[in-house]
């Protein structure tokens, strides 16, 4: 039975096996992602987020996806490429996944479980839609794609700062 992120395993951009459970006691903000949206940018701002709070247990999790609007029909090696090359992301890149429908990631139906849309929704609406996660494993918000991550510092900063 699943209990909590950490109970999830997946794969990295590179094909390798991840287990969520190496980010215990970490906060933790999973977006799924897109190389051709409008929100393409925020790969730069997310990127920033971790450099600046990474040393301070906070881990960025991206995971390509291709439903909305075929915006990320690349393969894993052309994506991975891609982000370095225009915005230097260093943060942990995951396979490409789908965040709704028969073919969702487990993770996601469990994310979208824990934390709901708009007027209640599970379904994700976009690239860019973002999840944030404290220390103890909960789900503490979704953020709309809308919401540029340079918006989310305090929240994170306080999650870090409450041990």
């Amino acid at each position: 039975m699943i209990q909590s992120i950490y109970d999830f395993k997946v794969k990295t951009i590179s094909g390798d096996d991840f287990d969520l459970s190496e980010l215990e006691g970490k906060v933790i903000l999973v977006v799924n992602t897109a190389s051709k949206c409008g929100f393409t940018p925020q790969y730069a701002e997310l990127e920033e987020l971790y450099k600046e709070f990474s040393k301070d247990g906070f881990v960025i999790l991206g995971f390509p996806c291709n439903q909305f609007g075929g915006q990320e029909p690349a393969t894993e090696n052309v994506i991975q490429e891609f982000c370095q090359l225009n915005y230097g992301v260093t943060f942990p890149m995951m396979a490409k996944i789908d965040v709704n429908g028969a073919n969702e990631s487990p993770l996601y139906t469990y994310l979208k479980n824990k934390a709901k849309g708009i007027l209640g929704s599970k379904s994700i609406k976009w690239n860019f839609t973002k999840f944030l996660i404290n220390r103890d494993a909960k789900v503490i918000v979704r953020y709309a794609p809308t919401l540029k991550p340079s918006q989310l510092k305090h929240g994170i900063k306080s999650l870090l700062e409450d041990q």
